[in-house]
């Protein structure tokens, strides 16, 4: 089994650091961005858990219990992205060390790349809006939830904004390579859409989070 064929969610925390250590192109960016985006989602799903099943919160119990399904959900899509992203990278990683030697190869080269790049803005605008979903529910595992777990909210809001911005870059990086530039400006539109918008909903959770958990003097 070669590397770009392993399936990195299922390796241990360790191995996987290690192998974003490494010299091999995966998993790189967007794969760390879909497991980092998985975990931020995990500690919305901490929350609930900690939420459900206490009477002093039976009144959000129906609540968190659907919220916590809709996470779930979320945790998978974003994990099986891990593997998905090295999927559709290695192919685009084999066109950058083809020849280019004279005009035909350079030709060969170009229209081989050219052919990876959508998958490879894909792949990460749909962790962005995986992450994005993690987000509006952090929100409401904050505005509901356990008082004693708001600061995994929080964290979880922290956490997804890190992995939408990540997740931004490998798109951005990617249409700059395309020759398509209406293609190229639709997908920035939409990752900047994404940012602007759940990036500071995002932001804004951590700093209500914060300010409840601090004295104003310190905040």
């Amino acid at each position: 089994m070669t590397k770009c064929e392993q399936t990195y969610d299922r390796m241990p925390c360790a191995e996987f650091v290690s192998a974003l250590a490494s010299g091999t192109p995966t998993p790189g960016g967007g794969g760390a961005s879909a497991l980092t985006g998985a975990v931020g989602v995990a500690l919305g799903q901490m929350v609930a858990s900690l939420t459900i099943g206490k009477k002093k919160y039976a009144g959000v119990a129906d609540k968190m219990t659907a919220l916590n399904r809709k996470a779930q959900n979320l945790q998978e899509a974003l994990r099986a992205l891990i593997d998905r992203d090295a999927e559709v990278f290695a192919p685009l990683s084999d066109c950058y060390r083809m020849p280019a030697a004279t005009a035909t190869e350079r030709q060969v080269k170009d229209e081989a790349t050219q052919a990876c790049l959508d998958a490879c803005c894909e792949v990460p605008l749909r962790i962005m809006t995986l992450c994005c979903e993690g987000i509006a529910l952090a929100k409401e595992f904050a505005e509901d939830g356990s008082r004693l777990a708001v600061s995994d909210a929080g964290c979880s809001a922290a956490i997804l904004s890190g992995a939408l911005h990540a997740a931004a870059l490998n798109v951005f990086i990617n249409t700059k390579s395309m020759a398509d530039t209406r293609r190229a400006a639709a997908y920035n539109e939409e990752a900047n859409r994404l940012l602007a918008g759940y990036g500071a909903l995002a932001d804004r959770i951590y700093k209500e989070v914060r300010q409840g958990l601090q004295p104003a003097e310190e905040v």
